[in-house]
């Protein structure tokens, strides 16, 4: 499983999510196929993380959302 996060430059908004296949989930994203983020397109992937088990993935993507999370990818932003 995978947390990932995505920003769209054009927004300034980041995304983040979970998912057992990262490939898959980032062509559905580019392809307008997931509804929250197909409006803030085109969107770039700047981090993810890879866990062993969906709730392991899960409890990360939900300390990310919050705001010391936020702070955290802020630095991948260039």
């Amino acid at each position: 499983f995978y947390v990932y996060c995505l920003y769209s430059d054009s927004h300034k908004k980041i995304y983040i999510g979970q998912t057992n296949n990262l490939d898959r989930r980032l062509k559905q994203h580019e392809l307008g196929k997931v509804e929250s983020t197909k409006s803030y397109r085109p969107y770039r992937l700047i981090y993810f993380e890879e866990y062993v088990d969906r709730n392991s993935a899960v409890k990360r993507e939900k300390e990310l959302k919050g705001s010391r999370g936020r702070r955290f990818l802020r630095g991948f932003i260039r």
